[in-house]
């Protein structure tokens, strides 16, 4: 049961109120008047600096899981000899024209709900099973995003697969993560000569930087269910933040190891040679990336790499995490000589991947042959659709500007056979009925897109990225950067690549890494190994609690009036931890002291609000939600010697029991700790932001 925490008299003034924030789902009632009867016993008004005691445990090995939205991997890397990052093994299976370095984010499980495969293997195994069997598996392909678009997400969330049976969504990703765990785990074996012990091992697991804190729990919950690393030992997991993980690594880079888009002039696509620009640069750097990858293991600088050796202090730049299912902006300053990164504004970003242009197609192929039927088809022959995705897939990766051909698509012969039972009529009919021009039929049956078809299947999700860096490029933090670093499978399209140079060329220098889908797993691994290299961050969202405060007439309204043993308080104002947009090195803390309301309070549960502004004043104001809980356990105080039971101090009804509580803003996930002030004893703390 939660706590009504005591006031006290000299405790109510909280610095900088007015500038507080707080939050409530929208549509939901008013916050309870006892979420908010409580007032810290030594408010701070802001973060402050503590120095962070070492780990007792070092980590001999750190393995980095980039968990995408299409395509996942990982990699790790020994500290001993952390310059060296070992790839993954390749995969087998795979499409072709497609480089495989990492497996497609697929799981496939029994009607019983066991684990069977993930990856290549899964989406095979899926294909090949008979349509009625196939309706009792459970085939998960892109579930990534429904992370991303649950604003509710809980626990309890649940996904849909393909057949539309529907399972928990941590049960899902836990299959996942364990299925990245054994194999990593056997491969850091095989590689290093020494007996590992799994509590020597670091795990970090890659997210975007525009989820909010309760889907960053939700991973490390799911790693926790996965076997990764214990509940009581959170400090072997790290989650790393995919645009910032990609910035570390982009610091390392040579020359010869990134393709500057700045460089050549170019006309329609060309340069001015003639030549084609995107396609040869990208060639060598495939050809470059295939002869190092015999071997799976990639050095990095000891130090920066020759372009950040060039920067002055002071200078910016923006990484652009192009992926499957989102787009990451993030906005650094290279902190000279030690090379520490400070972010300059908030992490941003949006639904814009790669999956964008893929929901373009369906769209397409429901104006052509009907939604009705492309749902059922999709229901019904499931493993079919799953083909023509993957023939597509293969074939997006290959449109460019400026492409005078036609892009084939072949069509499953149960699409074609499906479609002329469904309507009467053949697939050609359809097409020519449709009017669609930019979509031809080929007698061999495959659908011919245009280059006009393919440029409109991409440009929606081409200009929401253009557009979110151009207005990021506006805000005042930002102005005068001077690089733009792409990143993520999404920057290998020559599409995204013409459209960034032709609006932002003139901007800023354009660079993309060689291995540019491979760049958030190496960062993370470099983040694991020293996970104080970005050094400043900021805030997304104001937090803060509600807490009592005195009522002063004609400041405060007469609604928040609460009057409790003679005193009048106001009630709803925000106690602000941290403001939108703040800056919050590492290592700062944020301190608060409560108390319990009774003589042996076991629990103190104090709720969380949060908002995307910093001028709210009160909980219930619009725009602010309950976003989570703290929860505080309290042992029983041990008496003095010489106390009676009743409490420590031979008194317990007079001495008020302080619990200082200090929480860290400055990393990739919010933390809390406790101590009882009285024992001095540290208290079980912890932050849930997925029960409300």
């Amino acid at each position: 049961m939660a706590a009504v925490l005591q006031p006290s008299d000299n405790t109510l003034q909280v610095p900088g109120e007015h500038r507080s924030v707080a939050s409530t789902p929208s549509g939901s009632p008013s916050p309870s008047r006892n979420d908010c009867s409580i007032a810290p016993l030594t408010p701070s008004p802001s973060p402050r600096a503590e120095l962070r005691p070492r780990l007792a445990r070092p980590f001999s090995v750190v393995v980095a899981i980039d968990f995408g939205t299409t395509s996942s991997g990982y990699a790790f890397s020994f500290t001993e000899d952390p310059e060296a990052i070992h790839m993954m093994r390749r995969w087998e299976g795979g499409d072709p024209g497609v480089a495989n370095q990492k497996s497609p984010t697929c799981l496939l499980l029994t009607p019983e709900l066991r684990f069977h495969s993930f990856g290549f293997a899964a989406r095979d195994s899926y294909h090949d099973l008979d349509p009625e069997e196939a309706r009792h598996w459970l085939y998960f392909d892109k579930f990534k995003m429904k992370i991303h678009s649950t604003s509710d997400l809980t626990m309890e969330t649940e996904l849909e697969a393909v057949s539309g049976r529907r399972m928990r969504a941590i049960e899902v990703f836990a299959h996942a993560l364990r299925f990245f765990r054994e194999h990593a785990l056997k491969e850091v074996k095989e590689v290093s000569s020494a007996v590992l012990e799994e509590g020597e091992v670091r795990w970090v697991i890659t997210v975007p930087a525009v989820w909010r804190q309760p889907a960053k729990q939700f991973m490390r919950e799911a790693a926790y269910l996965a076997g990764l690393v214990g509940a009581d030992s959170p400090e072997q997991l790290l989650i790393a933040l995919e645009p910032e993980a990609a910035s570390i690594y982009c610091r390392k880079l040579r020359l010869h190891q990134m393709i500057d888009l700045s460089q050549r002039p170019i006309t329609n696509g060309m340069d001015l040679d003639g030549s084609r620009l995107f396609d040869s640069s990208f060639r060598q750097a495939r050809e470059q990336l295939r002869r190092s990858r015999h071997s799976r293991t990639f050095l990095v600088e000891s130090g920066t790499g020759e372009l950040w050796s060039e920067m002055q202090t002071g200078d910016r730049y923006i990484v652009a995490d192009c992926g499957g299912g989102t787009v990451d902006l993030t906005v650094h300053q290279i902190e000279q000589p030690q090379g520490t990164l400070k972010e300059l504004y908030k992490a941003s970003g949006g639904p814009y991947g790669a999956v964008g242009v893929d929901l373009a197609f369906e769209a397409l192929l429901c104006q052509i042959f009907g939604a009705d039927f492309i749902e059922s088809f999709k229901a019904k022959r499931p493993a079919a659709w799953v083909d023509l995705m993957i023939a597509f897939e293969a074939r997006k990766r290959t449109a460019a500007p400026g492409r005078p051909n036609a892009l084939n698509i072949s069509l499953p012969f149960s699409f074609i056979d499906f479609y002329k039972r469904h309507r009467g009529q053949s697939v050609e009919t359809a097409l020519r009925k449709s009017s669609m021009n930019i979509v031809k039929w080929s007698c061999q049956g495959m659908l011919r897109l245009t280059p006009e078809a393919m440029n409109e299947l991409f440009q929606p999700t081409i200009n929401n990225i253009i557009k979110h860096i151009e207005e990021l490029m506006q805000k005042q933090e930002v102005q005068g950067v001077r690089f733009l670093f792409l990143v993520g499978g999404f920057a290998e399209s020559p599409m995204l690549q013409r459209a960034a140079q032709s609006a932002l060329g003139r901007t800023c220098r354009i660079i993309i890494p060689q291995d540019v889908g491979l760049t958030i797993l190496k960062g993370a691994v470099l983040f694991g190994l020293d996970p104080t290299v970005v050094r400043v961050r900021r805030c997304p969202l104001t937090y803060g609690v509600g807490v009592l405060n005195r009522f002063v007439e004609g400041k405060h309204p007469r609604d928040k009036l609460l009057v409790k043993d003679g005193r009048d308080w106001c009630t709803d104002i925000l106690d602000r931890f941290v403001a939108v947009d703040q800056s919050v090195a590492l290592g700062e803390v944020v301190r608060r002291s409560y108390t319990p309301a009774r003589v042996g309070q076991r629990k103190i549960i104090i709720n969380i609000y949060c908002s995307i502004s910093d001028d709210v004043i009160y909980i219930s104001d619009p725009g602010v939600r309950k976003c989570g809980a703290i929860t505080l356990d309290l042992p029983d105080p041990e008496p003095l010697a010489g106390a009676g039971a009743a409490g420590y101090n031979g008194n317990a009804a007079s001495e008020r029991r302080e619990i200082r509580t200090t929480m860290q803003f400055g990393d990739t996930e919010i933390k809390v700790t406790a101590v009882d002030m009285a024992t001095n004893r540290t208290v079980r703390a912890s932050i849930d932001f997925l029960s409300n």
